[in-house]
């Protein structure tokens, strides 16, 4: 009856936070173990009593600050300096731009969707297909969960009790593997389409965006160079960044006005809201699956399937692309964390590091492939070109992705690497 139900409040489009808070409920009710109900609040709390989930909205808001400030249209212009010569210049820096970007917001579906105003404007202009522009954007935010900072490995870190920072350095190799891929694919695409021949900027042009351009960058190099000098912890990080954003958009570029302020903290403080609420009742939902003992259950069965830590992953794999379908990425990463972790580590001695890159990862495809696919009417909502014609313009890149997950499941090196040293 509990499994009816949280199908039944999944496939009727209740908020999914809902549908885990309501199923743990039931579930209580249905088992007559009622004593569970004293606990449910405590549950509740638990679930997002860490200090680590401080980073989460605090990256929102640098993100907020940055869009409005008009940092990332100066980060923009600095990705044309590096690759807008190229053929299919503006396709390279779009994706330039997004590893910018994906080393400020931490959050797919909102960089997709910044990503989409910025760029999908300048390149249908310069005759680029609307999907295919569309498409790199959206395959550009399969960056943010992996290049740091990332909000998937906050909430990784703080379920798997490992370093939030240490998960940061474990996505760095990782995450410019990918972003080479996806260079690769669009050399590829621009050879058979054809596409515009770029340009480069004049010098004096290139030395203007890149003297603005330079500030902007401050932002990345806060977040991820406190990190790795161990000069501030993640938290802290997001905290400067967030106020590196409010003075540069403020007082060096100007385009941030006192006014905008109360809806750039409001935006942040619902988005915040919803995740925070979400962690709560995935919490509550994972207490009640651990209480049925599913971990053991599941480690038995896959001990008896194979021993190989590689074969293992590849099944996570599969299994995690038909979850993200159709459960929200941080909800499904609350839900599995609890299940396969504990197998992870002790049935194959998988570094936890290794396990959360090719988890979160494998997670936020789901935000491209239907039939839920959010980033996908993200896209399709700011740009205006049909999902599925989306989709048919991403599978390249979903392919390079798939290829990327497969490296990283084979050499552990590539996200342990840096942490041994």
């Amino acid at each position: 009856m509990t499994i009816a139900v949280f199908v039944l409040l999944l496939i009727s489009a209740v908020p999914i936070a809902l549908v885990l808070a309501l199923t743990a409920m039931v579930y209580i009710y249905v088992s007559g173990n009622s004593v569970l109900f004293e606990s449910y609040p405590q549950q509740l709390f638990s679930a997002i009593e860490s200090y680590g989930l401080l980073a989460i909205p605090l990256f929102m808001l640098a993100g907020e600050l940055m869009n409005e400030g008009g940092l990332t249209r100066r980060l923009i212009a600095l990705a044309r300096i590096l690759v807008g010569g190229f053929r299919g210049g503006l396709a390279y820096i779009n994706l330039v731009a997004n590893m910018m970007m994906a080393a400020i917001i931490g959050s797919a579906a909102s960089q997709i969707a910044i990503m989409s105003r910025a760029m999908v404007p300048a390149m249908e202009e310069e005759g680029y297909d609307t999907p295919y522009s569309a498409a790199i954007t959206a395959a550009g935010g399969l960056l943010s969960p992996i290049i740091p900072p990332s909000m998937l490995f906050v909430l990784f870190g703080v379920m798997a009790q490992v370093p939030i920072a240490e998960m940061f350095i474990a996505g760095l190799l990782p995450g410019l593997l990918l972003g080479a891929s996806f260079f690769i694919v669009i050399a590829l695409v621009g050879l058979v389409q054809q596409y515009p021949k770029g340009q480069w900027p004049s010098r004096r042009q290139a030395v203007h965006d890149a003297l603005w351009g330079l500030p902007a960058m401050l932002i990345p190099v806060i977040i991820i160079g406190g990190i790795l000098w161990g000069i501030a912890t993640p938290t802290e990080s997001a905290a400067l960044a967030s106020l590196a954003a409010l003075i540069m958009g403020r007082f060096v570029y100007g385009d941030l006005r006192l006014v905008q302020m109360p809806q750039v903290l409001k935006r942040t403080a619902v988005n915040a809201g919803l995740v925070i609420m979400l962690i709560a009742a995935a919490g509550v939902f994972g207490w009640v699956v651990i209480y049925e003992q599913l971990p053991q259950m599941a480690a038995e069965w896959i001990a008896a399937l194979t021993a190989n830590p590689f074969i293992f992953l590849l099944m996570v794999i599969g299994a995690l692309l038909l979850v993200g379908m159709v459960i929200d990425g941080i909800a499904a990463l609350i839900l599995v964390v609890p299940i396969l972790m504990p197998i992870a580590e002790t049935q194959f001695a998988i570094s936890p590091y290794q396990f959360g890159v090719v988890v979160c990862l494998t997670l936020v495809l789901g935000l491209l492939t239907p039939p839920v696919g959010a980033g996908l009417f993200i896209a399709s909502s700011m740009t205006g070109a049909p999902p599925l014609k989306i989709f048919r313009a991403l599978l390249p890149f979903l392919l390079a992705t798939l290829v990327t997950l497969v490296l990283l499941a084979w050499l552990p090196w590539l996200t342990n690497g840096l942490i041994q040293r």
